[in-house]
């Protein structure tokens, strides 16, 4: 089979498009025929080299990236009931990773695909956790919420779900299309936080309000900008650093304004038994309409230029590989 390989850590130049050998099942496992696989912005942080108490660790090299699969289960291994073969599925935990034609997965990993959804849109990681952020996030009607990086594949879906609940919904992206995909989404108020000053139009807008929630993921001086709107006693939810700059708010500051910080990522990160529970509502979600991604695919030999166009935020909404 066709799979992307990394032998160094390092740019994404150092993916290689090569011949390896098909996996094989092992007992309890499934095989499956990969149709999409999701490309996330860990795993460019991974790539690079990058470790972290807050990433994944780093694999051991050569290794083909990405445990997000969806496609067709064409073979099983010993103890696993034949019936499996042809159905539709996805996971999360594709091996040796989902950025090959074909992946194994443990059987109890696997979930099968909604009729409604399609492979490229199955949202499993991505919808996954966005609804586990969300729930850190602890958001309500009555909540002004400010999302960044709200064009990208959580973003995107942290929008859409605040605005059904009832929320003011505050979405700030780069550049025009950026913030025009925001206000389709059912933003209040969609702002480009490239141009300077963004956040006085932000608190001219909101009319004397104040914004309850931040969630962020993209940190840096953006992050830094968005924090100073927040309100006495507001949240701030964090669940990536798209600029990979740091942003540490005050430890004083908090105290005296009653300020809360959470990164949601590492609250994730910690309760890996709740994930399967987060991947079946996801799925759920998505099939009924109430999460919907927007998706922007590249052929799985252009990995490395997927992954470029990920690191340089030249993408909208959620990125998969096309074998």
């Amino acid at each position: 089979m066709h799979a992307v390989v990394l032998h160094a850590f390092g740019p994404a130049g150092n993916f290689r498009y090569e011949t390896v050998p098909d996996p094989e099942p092992g007992p309890g496992q499934v095989r499956i025929a990969v149709k999409a696989a999701g490309l996330h912005l860990v795993e460019t942080m991974m790539r690079s080299g990058m470790a972290s108490d807050s990433l994944p660790p780093l694999p051991e090299l050569p290794s083909v990236f990405g445990g997000e699969v969806s496609g067709r289960v064409d073979a099983v291994g010993p103890e696993v009931d034949p019936a499996w073969i042809g159905r539709d599925v996805v996971t999360s935990a594709g091996q040796p990773g989902g950025y090959a034609e074909l992946a194994v997965a443990d059987v109890a990993s696997v979930h099968r695909l909604p009729r409604e959804l399609g492979h490229e849109t199955a949202v499993i990681v991505t919808g996954c956790t966005a609804l586990q952020f969300l729930d850190v996030a602890r958001l309500t009607s009555d909540d002004v919420v400010l999302v960044t990086s709200a064009a990208g594949g959580i973003g995107r879906l942290v929008v859409q779900y605040a605005h059904a609940l009832g929320a003011t919904v505050i979405g700030a992206a780069g550049g025009p299309a950026k913030v025009a995909a925001v206000r389709e989404l059912g933003a209040d108020l969609s702002v480009d936080y490239d141009e300077p000053g963004w956040e006085r139009q932000v608190a001219e807008r909101l009319g004397g309000r104040t914004v309850t929630a931040l969630l962020d993921g993209v940190g840096g001086d953006k992050a830094r900008a968005a924090f100073g709107l927040l309100s006495d006693g507001g949240r701030h939810v964090t669940i990536g650093n798209a600029s990979q700059q740091d942003f540490r708010p005050d430890p004083e500051t908090l105290k005296e304004r009653d300020l809360t910080v959470t990164n949601a990522l590492l609250v994730l990160l910690g309760s890996p038994e709740q994930r399967p529970a987060y991947e079946a509502r996801a799925l759920a979600a998505a099939a009924e309409g109430t999460l919907t991604p927007a998706v922007q695919t590249f052929p799985l030999a252009r990995a490395a230029a997927a992954h470029a166009a990920l690191e340089s935020r030249a993408t909208t909404g959620k990125v998969v590989l096309i074998p």
